[in-house]
């Protein structure tokens, strides 16, 4: 789904990932679950763009449900992975703490499992070999994409700002739809290994300047970094 020149996404409101498209390549920020490589392939198809075009691939964190098609992209084209070196290790094993599942509803959290189970979350690979980032790094992609610390909802967790798209990602560092209890609108995202640090980082995601805040579940938001993260204080 195109949202603006230049920035496309893929999933729905359940699970999604992005692509920026610039001419000199594309960046993406997320891999979804495995069964988006076929979304990713058919929006390169209707902007016209090979996937030889993809230059790099940014992880937000480590989670099974953002690096779907991360591992199948790396072996099969070589496009380099990137995630913050204190995700690395989940990245690579998919080890991580167990977290609360905090409140839930059966329709929703069966429509987000049942959607895994048909995009082959089940089957999900780790990502073999990755390239490490850490906080302020301008990465060498187009869009010179800028690495931004958010840690609580995992130790190695990041929000992407591409100046060009007028865009950051944040990956779970916040949600607009809670994936188990359906409940629709800024707040903060469930399994969440430190949420009071998740909060504090929400501080450093007020300081960017951008019109599109993205999150890997949910709506995207059209609107300053720093409101949204005023209104997941609220609802806090």
């Amino acid at each position: 789904m195109k949202l603006a020149p230049h920035l496309h996404r893929l999933g729905n409101d359940i699970v999604a990932s992005y692509l920026v498209d610039l001419p000199e390549g594309i960046t993406l920020v997320d891999a979804g679950l495995p069964g988006h490589w076929r979304d990713l392939h058919r929006t390169l198809d209707e902007i016209g763009r090979p996937l030889s075009d993809v230059r790099g691939l940014v992880l937000t964190h480590g989670d099974g449900d953002h690096i779907g098609f991360a591992e199948r992209l790396r072996r099969e084209t070589g496009v380099p992975v990137f995630i913050h070196a204190a995700d690395a290790h989940r990245v690579r094993t998919g080890e991580k703490p167990k977290t609360p599942m905090g409140p839930a509803r059966v329709g929703p959290t069966l429509g987000f499992f049942a959607y895994g189970i048909r995009k082959n979350a089940l089957r999900t690979p780790h990502v073999a070999e990755v390239r490490e980032v850490a906080d302020g790094d301008v990465l060498d992609l187009p869009g010179a994409p800028v690495v931004i610390a958010m840690p609580g909802h995992s130790p190695g967790s990041i929000a992407v700002h591409i100046p060009a798209a007028d865009a950051v990602f944040v990956g779970d560092a916040l949600t607009t739809r809670h994936v188990l209890t359906g409940r629709v609108g800024a707040q903060p995202a469930p399994f969440t290994d430190e949420p009071a640090e998740a909060l504090a980082s929400l501080d450093r995601l007020a300081a960017v300047t951008a019109s599109w805040v993205l999150p890997g579940h949910g709506a995207p938001w059209h609107g300053s970094p720093a409101d949204i993260a005023a209104a997941v204080r609220a609802s806090a």
